[in-house]
Formats: C-alpha cells, sequence, structure tokens
C-alpha cells in the first residue's frame, strides 16, 4: 500500500493535539501528530504498543514512573498497558506506529 501526503487530513483529538493515519496495514497503524504548544495529552493507557518518532519541537514525555524530555531525533516505545501522558512544550510533530492497529483512528 502506498499513500500520498495530505496536508488537510489532519483532526482535531483532543484540544491542541491533531493527528491523521499516515498508513496501515493488517497489525500496524502509522500516525502523525501535530501539537500544539501548551496543550497536553492526559495520564491514560491502552491495549495498543506504541513507538514514535519525535520530528521537530519538544515535548515532555511520561511513560510509567519515568519523564523524558523529548527533542527532534529522539524516539520511544511505550508497552501496551502502561500509562503515559505529555505536556507539549513547543509545537510539535511526531510520528507513531501503533500494534494492534488503532483501527478507531483510521478514516
Amino acid at each position: 500500500m502506498f499513500c500520498k501526503n495530505d496536508s488537510k487530513s489532519y483532526r482535531e483529538v483532543l484540544p491542541g493535539i491533531s493527528m491523521k493515519a499516515v498508513v496501515y496495514g493488517e497489525k500496524t497503524l502509522m500516525t502523525e501528530f501535530f501539537l500544539k504548544s501548551g496543550s497536553a495529552l492526559p495520564i491514560h493507557t491502552h491495549i495498543h504498543e506504541q513507538t514514535g518518532y519525535l520530528i521537530s519541537g519538544k515535548i515532555l514525555l511520561t511513560i510509567g514512573e519515568e519523564t523524558f524530555e523529548v527533542e527532534p531525533g529522539d524516539s520511544w516505545s511505550i508497552p501496551g498497558g502502561i500509562i503515559h501522558s505529555a505536556a507539549i512544550l513547543e509545537n510539535s510533530i511526531a510520528v507513531e506506529v501503533f500494534s494492534p492497529r488503532r483501527d478507531e483512528y483510521m478514516e
């Protein structure tokens, strides 16, 4: 499967947090997030393993009991069932892959 970039396909999922499904397979989904400075991703958990890479900006990411200041080029992996949250310190763009695929993120 190939997918062309479409900058108009972002949708806001939380205040200041927009995402788009980039491409998906049978078991994985790749997403791109645009995160506005000052916004926050509240503490939550889900069954999906989540692996990410920060393209631009800066975020404060908490995974379980650990907190990291994530900068461009940094990456992370969150096992399914682990609580996590993020504070967005600068306008940021992140790419994340979820497994199993998060069908609710697909349009």
